[in-house]
Protein backbone atom coordinates (compact mmCIF):
# COMPACT_ATOMS: atom_id res chain seq x y z
CA UNK A 1 0.00 0.00 0.00
CA UNK A 2 1.33 3.43 -0.97
CA UNK A 3 2.23 5.61 2.00
CA UNK A 4 0.82 9.00 1.08
CA UNK A 5 2.62 10.71 3.93
CA UNK A 6 5.93 9.83 2.29
CA UNK A 7 4.83 10.61 -1.25
CA UNK A 8 6.52 13.67 -2.81
CA UNK A 9 3.16 15.07 -3.92
CA UNK A 10 1.63 14.76 -0.45
CA UNK A 11 3.57 17.59 1.18
CA UNK A 12 1.60 20.41 2.76
CA UNK A 13 0.60 23.07 0.25
CA UNK A 14 2.51 25.69 2.20
CA UNK A 15 5.70 23.60 2.16
CA UNK A 16 5.79 22.43 -1.44
CA UNK A 17 4.72 24.64 -4.30
CA UNK A 18 7.00 23.16 -6.96
CA UNK A 19 5.38 21.21 -9.77
CA UNK A 20 6.19 17.55 -10.41
CA UNK A 21 6.17 16.70 -14.11
CA UNK A 22 6.57 13.48 -16.08
CA UNK A 23 4.74 11.40 -13.51
CA UNK A 24 6.38 8.17 -12.46
CA UNK A 25 4.41 4.89 -12.27
CA UNK A 26 4.26 5.34 -8.49
CA UNK A 27 2.84 8.84 -8.88
CA UNK A 28 0.27 7.63 -11.41
CA UNK A 29 -0.76 4.97 -8.89
CA UNK A 30 -1.01 7.67 -6.23
CA UNK A 31 -3.33 9.73 -8.43
CA UNK A 32 -5.60 6.82 -9.32
CA UNK A 33 -5.79 5.56 -5.73
CA UNK A 34 -6.93 9.01 -4.54
CA UNK A 35 -9.08 9.92 -7.55
CA UNK A 36 -12.74 10.79 -7.03
CA UNK A 37 -13.66 12.67 -10.23
CA UNK A 38 -13.08 11.71 -13.89
CA UNK A 39 -10.63 14.58 -14.38
CA UNK A 40 -8.23 12.78 -12.03
CA UNK A 41 -7.96 9.82 -14.42
CA UNK A 42 -4.79 10.20 -16.48
CA UNK A 43 -5.72 7.66 -19.16
CA UNK A 44 -8.85 9.70 -19.83
CA UNK A 45 -7.51 13.23 -19.56
CA UNK A 46 -4.16 12.96 -21.38
CA UNK A 47 -5.47 11.76 -24.78
CA UNK A 48 -8.50 14.06 -24.68
CA UNK A 49 -6.74 17.20 -23.44
CA UNK A 50 -3.44 16.49 -25.25
CA UNK A 51 -1.75 18.01 -22.20
CA UNK A 52 1.07 16.75 -20.01
CA UNK A 53 0.10 15.90 -16.42
CA UNK A 54 1.72 17.72 -13.49
CA UNK A 55 1.37 17.38 -9.73
CA UNK A 56 1.68 20.30 -7.36
CA UNK A 57 0.92 20.03 -3.66
CA UNK A 58 -1.72 17.35 -4.14
CA UNK A 59 -3.38 19.05 -7.12
CA UNK A 60 -3.33 17.70 -10.66
CA UNK A 61 -3.17 19.84 -13.78
CA UNK A 62 -2.46 19.46 -17.48
CA UNK A 63 -0.17 21.73 -19.47
CA UNK A 64 0.46 22.23 -23.16
CA UNK A 65 2.12 25.17 -24.86
CA UNK A 66 0.28 28.26 -23.59
CA UNK A 67 -2.65 26.72 -21.68
CA UNK A 68 -3.43 24.88 -18.45
CA UNK A 69 -6.35 22.73 -17.34
CA UNK A 70 -6.25 22.90 -13.55
CA UNK A 71 -8.18 20.30 -11.54
CA UNK A 72 -9.02 22.13 -8.32
CA UNK A 73 -10.10 19.02 -6.44
CA UNK A 74 -7.25 18.06 -4.08
CA UNK A 75 -6.22 14.44 -4.20
CA UNK A 76 -5.67 13.92 -0.49
CA UNK A 77 -6.83 16.76 1.74
CA UNK A 78 -10.06 18.63 2.24
CA UNK A 79 -10.73 21.46 -0.20
CA UNK A 80 -9.83 24.92 1.08
CA UNK A 81 -10.13 27.97 -1.13
CA UNK A 82 -7.01 29.56 0.35
CA UNK A 83 -4.96 26.46 -0.54
CA UNK A 84 -6.24 26.49 -4.10
CA UNK A 85 -5.43 30.20 -4.45
CA UNK A 86 -1.87 29.59 -3.27
CA UNK A 87 -1.24 26.64 -5.59
CA UNK A 88 -2.87 28.39 -8.55
CA UNK A 89 -0.75 31.45 -7.91
CA UNK A 90 2.45 29.38 -8.00
CA UNK A 91 1.29 27.53 -11.12
CA UNK A 92 0.50 30.70 -13.05
CA UNK A 93 3.79 32.30 -12.03
CA UNK A 94 5.79 29.27 -13.15
CA UNK A 95 4.12 28.60 -16.51
CA UNK A 96 2.65 32.01 -17.40
CA UNK A 97 -0.25 30.53 -19.41
CA UNK A 98 -2.30 32.55 -21.86
CA UNK A 99 -5.36 30.44 -21.08
CA UNK A 100 -6.40 28.73 -17.86
CA UNK A 101 -9.39 26.41 -17.49
CA UNK A 102 -10.19 25.75 -13.86
CA UNK A 103 -12.67 23.31 -12.32
CA UNK A 104 -13.16 23.29 -8.56
CA UNK A 105 -15.84 23.08 -5.85
CA UNK A 106 -15.47 26.85 -5.57
CA UNK A 107 -13.75 29.45 -7.75
CA UNK A 108 -11.36 31.69 -5.78
CA UNK A 109 -12.85 35.14 -5.34
CA UNK A 110 -10.07 36.98 -7.25
CA UNK A 111 -10.93 34.98 -10.37
CA UNK A 112 -14.73 35.19 -10.28
CA UNK A 113 -15.03 38.62 -11.87
CA UNK A 114 -12.36 37.76 -14.46
CA UNK A 115 -13.84 34.51 -15.80
CA UNK A 116 -14.46 34.72 -19.53
CA UNK A 117 -16.85 31.80 -19.20
CA UNK A 118 -18.43 30.29 -16.07
CA UNK A 119 -20.50 27.19 -15.41
CA UNK A 120 -22.05 25.68 -12.29
CA UNK A 121 -23.28 22.13 -11.85
CA UNK A 122 -22.96 19.07 -9.62
CA UNK A 123 -21.25 15.74 -10.09
CA UNK A 124 -23.54 12.73 -9.78
CA UNK A 125 -22.75 9.24 -8.58
CA UNK A 126 -24.47 5.91 -8.02
CA UNK A 127 -23.45 4.04 -4.87
CA UNK A 128 -23.29 0.30 -5.52
CA UNK A 129 -23.24 -1.01 -1.97
CA UNK A 130 -26.70 -2.45 -1.38
CA UNK A 131 -28.00 -1.12 -4.70
CA UNK A 132 -30.99 -2.95 -6.19
CA UNK A 133 -32.63 -2.23 -9.52
CA UNK A 134 -36.25 -1.13 -9.22
CA UNK A 135 -38.92 -3.49 -10.52
CA UNK A 136 -40.12 -1.13 -13.25
CA UNK A 137 -36.54 -0.74 -14.47
CA UNK A 138 -36.09 -4.52 -14.53
CA UNK A 139 -39.19 -4.84 -16.72
CA UNK A 140 -37.80 -2.25 -19.15
CA UNK A 141 -34.43 -4.06 -19.22
CA UNK A 142 -36.03 -7.45 -19.90
CA UNK A 143 -38.09 -5.95 -22.71
CA UNK A 144 -35.06 -4.30 -24.31
CA UNK A 145 -32.95 -7.47 -23.96
CA UNK A 146 -35.44 -9.35 -26.18
CA UNK A 147 -34.56 -7.06 -29.10
CA UNK A 148 -30.97 -6.16 -28.29
CA UNK A 149 -27.66 -7.84 -27.57
CA UNK A 150 -25.03 -6.07 -25.47
CA UNK A 151 -21.35 -6.59 -26.23
CA UNK A 152 -18.26 -5.39 -24.39
CA UNK A 153 -15.42 -4.15 -26.58
CA UNK A 154 -12.12 -2.29 -26.58
CA UNK A 155 -12.46 -0.09 -29.62
CA UNK A 156 -14.47 2.61 -31.36
CA UNK A 157 -15.42 1.01 -34.66
CA UNK A 158 -16.91 2.41 -37.87
CA UNK A 159 -20.48 1.99 -36.59
CA UNK A 160 -19.63 3.89 -33.39
CA UNK A 161 -18.13 6.73 -35.44
CA UNK A 162 -21.33 6.90 -37.52
CA UNK A 163 -23.40 7.21 -34.33
CA UNK A 164 -21.11 9.96 -33.04
CA UNK A 165 -21.50 11.87 -36.32
CA UNK A 166 -25.28 11.46 -36.10
CA UNK A 167 -25.27 12.76 -32.52
CA UNK A 168 -23.16 15.83 -33.39
CA UNK A 169 -25.31 16.64 -36.43
CA UNK A 170 -28.59 16.33 -34.53
CA UNK A 171 -27.65 17.78 -31.15
CA UNK A 172 -25.05 20.37 -32.23
CA UNK A 173 -23.32 20.27 -28.83
CA UNK A 174 -21.02 23.03 -27.65
CA UNK A 175 -17.38 22.82 -28.71
CA UNK A 176 -16.03 21.07 -25.60
CA UNK A 177 -18.63 18.28 -25.82
CA UNK A 178 -18.09 17.93 -29.54
CA UNK A 179 -14.34 17.53 -29.04
CA UNK A 180 -14.95 15.00 -26.27
CA UNK A 181 -16.97 12.77 -28.61
CA UNK A 182 -14.55 13.22 -31.51
CA UNK A 183 -11.68 12.26 -29.17
CA UNK A 184 -13.27 8.95 -28.13
CA UNK A 185 -11.51 6.81 -30.74
CA UNK A 186 -8.02 7.95 -29.73
CA UNK A 187 -8.83 7.78 -26.02
CA UNK A 188 -10.26 4.24 -26.18
CA UNK A 189 -7.29 3.07 -28.25
CA UNK A 190 -4.83 4.46 -25.71
CA UNK A 191 -6.56 3.61 -22.43
CA UNK A 192 -6.11 0.05 -21.23
CA UNK A 193 -9.07 0.57 -18.90
CA UNK A 194 -11.71 1.87 -21.34
CA UNK A 195 -14.64 -0.44 -22.09
CA UNK A 196 -17.16 0.16 -24.88
CA UNK A 197 -20.63 -1.23 -24.19
CA UNK A 198 -22.59 -1.62 -27.43
CA UNK A 199 -26.25 -2.53 -27.98
CA UNK A 200 -26.94 -4.28 -31.33
CA UNK A 201 -30.34 -5.14 -32.75
CA UNK A 202 -31.23 -8.50 -34.30
CA UNK A 203 -29.99 -7.31 -37.71
CA UNK A 204 -26.59 -6.42 -36.24
CA UNK A 205 -27.20 -2.68 -36.32
CA UNK A 206 -25.75 -0.54 -33.54
CA UNK A 207 -28.51 1.24 -31.65
CA UNK A 208 -26.56 2.75 -28.73
CA UNK A 209 -23.24 2.60 -26.92
CA UNK A 210 -21.57 3.70 -23.68
CA UNK A 211 -17.89 4.31 -22.98
CA UNK A 212 -16.91 3.39 -19.42
CA UNK A 213 -13.52 4.06 -17.80
CA UNK A 214 -12.38 1.57 -15.16
CA UNK A 215 -8.94 2.99 -14.30
CA UNK A 216 -9.71 4.66 -10.96
CA UNK A 217 -9.23 2.33 -8.01
CA UNK A 218 -12.53 3.07 -6.26
CA UNK A 219 -15.05 3.81 -8.98
CA UNK A 220 -16.09 3.30 -12.58
CA UNK A 221 -16.70 6.35 -14.76
CA UNK A 222 -19.47 6.85 -17.28
CA UNK A 223 -17.63 8.84 -19.96
CA UNK A 224 -20.11 9.27 -22.82
CA UNK A 225 -23.26 7.66 -24.15
CA UNK A 226 -24.82 7.83 -27.58
CA UNK A 227 -27.97 6.40 -29.18
CA UNK A 228 -29.27 6.35 -32.72
CA UNK A 229 -32.41 8.17 -33.78
CA UNK A 230 -32.31 6.39 -37.11
CA UNK A 231 -32.04 2.93 -35.56
CA UNK A 232 -33.82 3.68 -32.30
CA UNK A 233 -34.87 0.92 -29.92
CA UNK A 234 -36.72 1.85 -26.69
CA UNK A 235 -34.80 1.39 -23.43
CA UNK A 236 -31.47 0.71 -25.14
CA UNK A 237 -29.81 3.22 -22.80
CA UNK A 238 -31.36 1.50 -19.77
CA UNK A 239 -29.99 -1.85 -20.92
CA UNK A 240 -26.51 -0.35 -21.28
CA UNK A 241 -26.78 1.34 -17.88
CA UNK A 242 -27.61 -2.03 -16.32
CA UNK A 243 -24.60 -3.59 -18.04
CA UNK A 244 -22.42 -0.75 -16.73
CA UNK A 245 -23.59 -1.53 -13.19
CA UNK A 246 -22.73 -5.21 -13.67
CA UNK A 247 -19.31 -4.28 -15.05
CA UNK A 248 -18.57 -2.03 -12.08
CA UNK A 249 -19.65 -4.66 -9.57
CA UNK A 250 -17.56 -7.34 -11.28
CA UNK A 251 -14.52 -5.09 -10.84
CA UNK A 252 -15.30 -4.36 -7.15
CA UNK A 253 -15.97 -0.66 -7.65
CA UNK A 254 -17.66 1.19 -4.81
CA UNK A 255 -19.65 3.51 -7.05
CA UNK A 256 -20.16 4.74 -10.59
CA UNK A 257 -19.27 8.34 -11.30
CA UNK A 258 -22.04 9.60 -13.59
CA UNK A 259 -20.53 12.97 -14.50
CA UNK A 260 -22.42 16.26 -14.43
CA UNK A 261 -26.15 16.92 -14.31
CA UNK A 262 -25.90 18.99 -17.53
CA UNK A 263 -29.65 19.51 -18.09
CA UNK A 264 -33.03 18.47 -16.75
CA UNK A 265 -33.41 15.47 -19.07
CA UNK A 266 -30.00 14.02 -18.23
CA UNK A 267 -30.51 14.66 -14.52
CA UNK A 268 -33.85 12.83 -14.60
CA UNK A 269 -32.28 9.82 -16.29
CA UNK A 270 -29.46 9.62 -13.73
CA UNK A 271 -31.83 10.12 -10.81
CA UNK A 272 -34.18 7.47 -12.22
CA UNK A 273 -31.36 5.00 -11.74
CA UNK A 274 -30.55 6.21 -8.24
CA UNK A 275 -27.86 8.73 -9.10
CA UNK A 276 -27.47 11.59 -6.62
CA UNK A 277 -25.55 14.89 -6.71
CA UNK A 278 -22.59 14.62 -4.35
CA UNK A 279 -20.03 17.25 -5.25
CA UNK A 280 -20.27 20.85 -6.41
CA UNK A 281 -18.72 21.73 -9.77
CA UNK A 282 -17.61 25.19 -10.84
CA UNK A 283 -15.87 25.99 -14.13
CA UNK A 284 -13.96 29.14 -15.03
CA UNK A 285 -12.14 30.07 -18.21
CA UNK A 286 -9.52 32.64 -17.27
CA UNK A 287 -7.03 34.57 -19.37
CA UNK A 288 -4.37 36.21 -17.20
CA UNK A 289 -3.99 39.87 -18.23
CA UNK A 290 -0.59 41.20 -19.21
CA UNK A 291 1.46 42.21 -16.23
CA UNK A 292 -0.33 39.81 -13.88
CA UNK A 293 2.00 37.01 -12.81
CA UNK A 294 -0.31 35.33 -10.33
CA UNK A 295 -3.56 35.48 -8.39
CA UNK A 296 -1.92 37.17 -5.42
CA UNK A 297 -0.71 39.95 -7.72
CA UNK A 298 -4.28 40.39 -8.94
CA UNK A 299 -5.57 40.57 -5.35
CA UNK A 300 -3.04 43.24 -4.52
CA UNK A 301 -3.88 45.31 -7.60
CA UNK A 302 -7.61 44.97 -6.92
CA UNK A 303 -7.06 46.22 -3.38
CA UNK A 304 -5.08 49.16 -4.74
CA UNK A 305 -7.73 49.90 -7.35
CA UNK A 306 -5.12 49.72 -10.10
CA UNK A 307 -6.34 46.59 -11.90
CA UNK A 308 -7.86 47.02 -15.33
CA UNK A 309 -8.59 43.85 -17.28
CA UNK A 310 -7.14 43.69 -20.75
CA UNK A 311 -9.76 43.57 -23.48
CA UNK A 312 -9.41 40.40 -25.55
Amino acid sequence: MLNLFQHPASHNVYENTRSQRMLTPEEEKYVLSNAYIPEHILNLMVPISKGEPYLRSGYLYFLKENWIIFVGYPLEHAFRTEDLERVLDATIKEHKPKYLWLIAPEIPHPLIQSCKEKESDHYYKLELDGFEVKKDMLRAIRKASKDLKVERGRGILKEHAILISEFIENERPRALIRELFLGMEEYVNISKDAIVLSAFDKQGGLTAFYVVEMGAFNFATYVVGCYSRVNYVPNASDLLFFEMINLAKENSKGYIHLGLGVNEGIRRFKEKWGGVPFLKYEFCEYRPPKGITGILDMMRMLAEGSFREEKL
